[in-house]
């Protein structure tokens, strides 16, 4: 079906309309980034991040992370990546941690929806689940590598 001038609405109707969209979108995204960047900003400022990262750091070090970035991937892949990055905002991370955040979080995020939509398509939502875990984790491992290496970070 090909479209005509007369079914495009006028162009200042569509940058209205896209404009409110657009305000409601970040409103929809406040109401998760902003509890949590508060909650973090302040367990950090209590010295509570640090305890619970202590837990945490053997498993964050395989990655070169500080422990307290695990919070940020549990938030990411239960929640979405908004509140992932919402985590990560008070950590004081290197660029080139944020960078390794971000590509391990871009391939495992949002796993419990995402998963069950696999699942319901007919696909073995478990078996994709953990396959997008372990590929982040292998695509976390070889960034730092390459930081170790000197070839990057």
């Amino acid at each position: 079906m090909e479209i005509t001038e007369e079914q495009v609405p006028p162009i200042l109707q569509r940058i209205r309309c896209g404009a409110i969209e657009g305000w409601w979108t970040v409103f929809k995204m406040i109401k998760f980034v902003l509890p949590l960047y508060i909650i973090v900003d302040l367990c950090k400022a209590y010295g509570l991040l640090d305890s619970l990262g202590v837990w945490c750091a053997p498993l964050m070090e395989l990655f070169g992370l500080p422990g307290a970035t695990a919070f940020a991937f549990i938030a990411g892949g239960l929640i979405n990546l908004y509140a992932a990055i919402a985590v990560l905002a008070p950590l004081d991370l290197t660029p080139w941690q944020v960078t390794q955040c971000g590509v391990m979080m871009g391939i495992a995020h949002n796993l419990v929806l995402e998963g069950g939509v696999l699942s319901s398509t007919g696909a073995r939502g478990g078996v994709l689940t953990l396959c997008r875990i372990l590929l982040a984790a292998v695509a976390g491992w070889l960034m730092f590598g390459m930081q170790v290496l000197g070839v990057a970070g």
